[in-house]
């Protein structure tokens, strides 16, 4: 059976990296009472045909230190391991939401890592997104965190899973640390940048991949934003349509989930929450993926601007695609509707 210390992991990390503010629809909860949760959730499990609504009210409305110190007491009070007895307990969708609640969110990210480049084949949409979504601070906390579970470096897999241009985008994300924001504005390095970004690809035939990967990997965010606005003035075209045009395949989605990401990160994922529930069947393993890695960090703000790109609230378009104890889940992580 395995030990609660090998799924809840470190104290001392430091959580979704210092520099980006938080946004959370989940927060610690008041008048917190570890050993009252553990009795509940031991009941709930125990009760003929399991007390899914206790658990999901329990686990979505405690922070992640705080489940861990439930899962702590239940070990205590129980004799057994509450990770493995809610697996016995639970199955499907809420299962592994409820699983992936049970991870710091370096760790729940560093396992959708290694599941997405797990078995024959990679998942690169996966791989994607959470490589250029993430902060600098937030990959090296991956990183520490793969190291210690899996035994292996996430460069290394990443280098055997992936190829070419794109293997050598997601490397320099991985291994550079980016430049951390200055409150003195480089006009000239700004300048400079953006006509390099503009030389590299649309004003020659063919691109120079590694100028643009070289800028993307190591400049500050908000310098960035101001090298894709000083970019249009040299440009016909802006920094994300100039990608379609340059460059293909997984690269392209790369490079514009990159710059969609320094641009309002809240709003590509509000996008790709959109895309996960207007296809035909919601795209579950996307829609829990985002909803369980953003929930503590910046959940309220993506419900927000989904509000103001789509016109309806998250809430509400979580009701309409998703159902039974999964949607109870999905909207309990949403916490409220807008």
């Amino acid at each position: 059976m395995a030990l609660v210390s090998e799924f809840l992991g470190q104290l001392t990390l430091n959580f979704g990296g210092a520099s980006e503010p938080k946004f959370p629809t989940v927060v610690p909860a008041p008048d917190f009472d570890p050993e009252k949760d553990a009795a509940r959730i031991e009941t709930a499990i125990k009760t003929k045909g399991v007390d899914e609504q206790t658990i999901i009210d329990i686990l979505t409305k405690r922070s992640y230190s705080q489940r861990r110190d439930i899962a702590f007491a239940y070990e205590r009070r129980a004799k057994k391991d509450m990770i493995s007895a809610l697996k016995g307990a639970l199955s499907g969708s809420l299962e592994l939401v409820i699983l992936g609640l049970m991870k710091s969110t370096p760790q729940y990210d560093a396992s959708e890592l290694k599941s997405s480049m797990k078995g024959l084949g990679t998942d690169e949409e996966t791989l994607i997104e959470l490589m250029c979504s993430r902060s600098s601070d937030e990959l090296s906390e991956i990183k520490a965190v793969y190291k210690e579970f899996y035994k292996k470096d996430l460069e290394k897999d990443v280098e055997g899973d992936t190829s070419g241009d794109f293997r050598k985008l997601l490397l320099a994300l991985v291994k550079t640390p980016r430049q951390a924001p200055s409150s003195i504005v480089d006009y000239e390095l700004i300048d400079q940048d953006a006509r390099a970004l503009y030389e590299a690809g649309v004003k020659r035939k063919g691109t120079d991949v590694a100028t643009w990967i070289t800028i993307m990997s190591e400049r500050s965010v908000p310098h960035l934003q101001k090298v894709f606005d000083r970019y249009k003035s040299y440009s016909p075209y802006d920094m994300q349509e100039s990608i379609r045009k340059e460059v293909k395949g997984d690269l392209e989605k790369s490079f514009l989930t990159l710059v969609q990401c320094f641009e309002n990160k809240q709003l590509y994922f509000a996008n790709r929450l959109n895309d996960a529930m207007k296809s035909k069947g919601a795209k579950e393993k996307l829609l829990t993926r985002i909803m369980v890695s953003r929930c503590e960090v910046d959940l309220m703000k993506i419900r927000s601007e989904y509000k103001k790109q789509f016109g309806k609230s998250l809430y509400q378009t979580i009701a309409e695609h998703t159902k039974g104890d999964y949607q109870k889940v999905l909207l309990s992580l949403c916490a409220g509707d807008d």
